[in-house]
């Protein structure tokens, strides 16, 4: 039996036979304005383990996901803040957040795409990392509704980006769903089409500790990624088109390592910790497992699943001390993103898997993170 209520804002409860909530969305829930006087919302999504996640407008944002451990204590696990000052502030290094258009890094801000040259902002270095500085997806408030499930609680998403805005061609239409199941899954679909060719690259790029957000190490965490090979770099974190295997390198996951086990192996290179771009071992048109993510000692496992070709892995080497939600400092490397992803700089790399989107092609991808304990 389905039923459907309102109470303060939109309540879509799916009901069993038995009548228990399987599935939950509530919103919007007011979350402040933008200095622009935008209006900010969040909406609940939960299930019926206990699984609750909380959605932003601003950025398509994920600024919680609550999750049981072991012993069924329920906790926070990405990092976020409790106002919307918190990410409009410079304490915000992505948290949570859609982003794009073209997610990681093009070198030098520059690319050209049949023939003709665009120049995107610099603001990684010498390079553009994550769409741009102002109207970037991370930056923007999304249109938002509860979709419709007999099972399942789902939001959708929607924005268009004008032709040239932070200087990638062509109007973009963008669509990104959020589902919460009672597999204790959370999938995000992503769908975009475009009136000229342009680049899209669109990722998640939620920080998670197992742990508790604010827990003081991820270090401690298990990882295993089914890839066996990876993009090397320049020092500016620019891929040199190469393609090398894993094998041998504290870059092998292939089988499960902590994240700190080897990390001290990288302290030679560009890169203090682990910012590295995987390529995926398989990848189909259903999602496949990218990541495993676990810590021992909450029991709580997280794992990846993607159609995108390759995985980034940041171990937070950038956080700063920062304070985060619940007055709790985010330390460096206290949690990792798994960005399932293109390459970066693919539009200008002819070798790694394409990312250029034309007029009538439709872009879809797909991550989920399933969670257990």
């Amino acid at each position: 039996m389905n039923r459907l209520a309102m109470l303060g804002g939109i309540v879509m409860a799916i009901t069993s036979a038995t009548g228990a909530a399987a599935a939950e969305i509530k919103g919007p829930t007011p979350f402040g304005k933008t200095p622009e006087g935008v209006a900010v919302d969040y909406y609940t999504l939960s299930n019926k383990n206990g699984v609750v996640a909380k959605i932003m407008t601003r950025g398509g944002t994920i600024i919680e996901l609550q999750a049981p451990d072991k012993a069924g204590k329920t906790d926070n696990i990405v990092l976020g803040f409790d106002d919307l000052a918190g990410y409009l502030s410079n304490r915000n290094q992505h948290f949570g957040c859609i982003t794009g258009r073209v997610c990681n890094r093009i070198a030098k801000g520059i690319f050209s795409v049949d023939g003709k040259q665009y120049k995107v902002a610099v603001n990684n270095g010498p390079n553009h990392l994550h769409g741009g500085v102002k109207n970037s997806l991370d930056k923007v408030v999304w249109k938002a509704a509860p979709g419709n499930s007999a099972t399942d609680a789902v939001l959708n998403l929607t924005y268009t980006s004008p032709d040239g805005e932070e200087g990638f061609p062509g109007k973009l239409d963008i669509t990104v769903t959020y589902t919460l199941n009672d597999k204790n899954e959370l999938r995000i679909d992503y769908k975009a089409t475009t009136d000229k060719a342009t680049p899209v690259n669109l990722t998640n790029h939620s920080y998670f500790n197992l742990a508790g957000a604010g827990a003081p190490t991820v270090l401690d965490h298990e990882l295993t990624l089914a890839a066996d090979s990876y993009t090397p770099t320049d020092n500016n974190l620019i891929p040199t088109g190469k393609i090398a295997s894993v094998k041998g390198t504290p870059l092998d996951f292939t089988q499960m390592h902590t994240i700190g086990e080897r990390i001290k192996e990288l302290q030679k290179g560009p890169i203090k910790g682990y910012d590295h771009n995987f390529v995926l071992s398989k990848r189909e048109a259903e999602p496949t497992m990218a990541a495993k993510l676990r810590h021992p000692g909450s029991g709580r496992t997280l794992t990846v699943l993607t159609t995108q070709p390759a995985v980034q892995i940041y171990s937070g080497i950038g956080l700063s001390g920062q304070t985060g939600k619940d007055g709790k400092k985010y330390a460096a490397q206290s949690a990792v993103c798994l960005e399932t992803q293109h390459f970066p700089d693919s539009v200008n790399q002819p070798a790694f898997p394409n990312t250029v989107l034309r007029p009538g092609e439709t872009y879809r991808q797909t991550c989920i993170f399933a969670l257990s304990n």
